[in-house]
């Protein structure tokens, strides 16, 4: 099984512990929200690594990063490292739509997340990690290498 979390070097806490607190601090819809989301990752999942990275951005990992989970003012925001390359049969992904590697899914005050969908999203992304990873080995193996 992988392992469950890592940090960025704070103080000895683990991702998530680090997690669990912003969680706690948010102390709003934005925490409960960024805890719903967490759920649906981990139910999805059950392998993903939690990892706390850029000075306090919860991250979830499988071969490669997941997604993030931000909190601003007015959003929880998903950003999704190879959301581009990801199928989104059920339209999640409202945000960073014009970029050519990440997409984004801004979630709102109020919102209701579309759970099923969402959990497709994480597995399909793992998936795509996993399915890459293989690719990157050979190519690596490759580089040193004269003819």
């Amino acid at each position: 099984m992988a392992k469950r979390d890592r940090n960025e070097g704070d103080g000895g806490d683990t991702a998530s512990r680090l997690i669990d607190a912003r969680i706690g601090e948010l102390n709003d819809w934005r925490g409960e929200t960024l805890a719903q989301v967490r759920a649906i990752i981990r139910r999805a999942d059950p392998d993903v690594v939690e990892e706390w990275k850029w000075r306090g951005v919860p991250v979830w990992s499988h071969a490669g990063i997941i997604c993030t989970g931000e909190t601003y003012k007015s959003v929880v925001k998903m950003t999704f490292a190879k959301g581009a390359s990801l199928d989104d049969p059920s339209g999640l992904f409202n945000a960073s739509l014009e970029g050519n590697t990440r997409r984004a899914i801004d979630i709102h005050e109020g919102e209701a997340i579309d759970e099923e969908a969402l959990a497709a999203l994480i597995r399909a992304a793992v998936a795509l990690n996993i399915s890459a990873r293989p690719a990157a080995r050979r190519a690596g193996g490759q580089a040193g290498k004269v003819g």
